[in-house]
């Protein structure tokens, strides 16, 4: 019998890179996130991309089916370490998503009992609960939280809604999905990962799939993916497409592609190829 080993690389505070080694049950202990997640981090936190700034944005990794690592709270994305991170295991997070405490305070227990390792002096993020379902539901691998400026634009204003709904041009489609899932503004934390979750599965059921771009009014994008590369894309393509609806709006109004064009440029084959490069790469 072949046993695949796959290496991991951990980048610590220090800076030093070094190679994790697998159990044989396949379990990995670590005490810092991987580099691949810290390095997306930064490149989403770069200040000349507007995507976020100070303690803004947050962004996740699935290690396994029982836990995930996820920024910590107060972090910067531009300058984060590998220390920046907070491993978490799934199953109390989702379970606060069933059956809320009472408050706040319970909630933070429920978050703090959470962690792998109880004696890490880092909390995890406030919005740990939408991380946790999004993984989940959406079997995705990677999450990327950002506020972008171009994108905020549009979600502070009247025509959010429109924005999410549609499409401008065919690499929207191909990177973004045929729709963004659309969540007016809800209070972050808890409130907000349980009336995502509703959102999220009803899209599932229109579409089919599970959403690559999520939109929440008066607040950021949430970038769903299975690699750090495929995040950054998309967060890249919507920026560009949040430009593109605003410079459109300026020149007369969008004109939107139709129903039928989107979902044919979903379904073509070399597209289809397409995208599975942008997940790669």
């Amino acid at each position: 019998m072949l046993r695949h080993v796959l290496t991991i690389y951990i980048v610590r505070a220090s800076g030093a890179t070094d190679e994790v080694a697998p159990t044989l049950s396949g379990v990995i202990n670590m005490t810092d996130a991987p580099i691949h997640l810290v390095e997306m981090t930064r490149a989403l936190g770069q200040p000349h991309l507007d995507y976020v700034i100070i303690g803004e944005g947050n962004t996740s990794l699935r290690v396994d089916a029982d836990s995930f690592w996820v920024k910590a709270s107060g972090q910067q994305m531009h300058n984060i370490m590998a220390d920046g991170f907070v491993q978490v295991w799934f199953a109390p997070i989702l379970a606060m998503l069933d059956e809320p405490p009472g408050d706040l305070a319970a909630q933070k227990a429920v978050m703090q009992a959470a962690k792998v390792d109880p004696m890490s002096p880092r909390q995890p993020s406030v919005e740990v609960g939408f991380h946790a379902m999004l993984l989940h539901e959406c079997g995705a691998q990677v999450i990327g939280h950002t506020h972008p400026v171009e994108v905020n634009k549009l979600l502070c204003s009247a025509r959010a809604q429109e924005f999410a709904s549609n499409r401008l041009f065919p690499d929207e489609c191909v990177l973004c999905g045929p729709a963004s899932v659309f969540m007016p503004y809800i209070d972050p934390g808890l409130p907000l990962a349980r009336a995502l979750r509703e959102q999220v599965r009803r899209y599932r059921d229109t579409w089919g799939d599970a959403p690559k771009v999520i939109l929440l009014a008066n607040h950021g994008l949430i970038a769903v993916g299975q690699t750090p590369a495929e995040v950054l894309n998309i967060t890249a393509m919507c920026v560009k497409a949040a430009a593109v609806f605003v410079g459109a709006c300026a020149a007369g109004g969008p004109v939107f592609m139709s129903r039928e064009d989107v979902l044919h440029i979903c379904r073509r084959p070399d597209e289809i190829y397409r995208r599975q490069q942008f997940v790669e790469r």
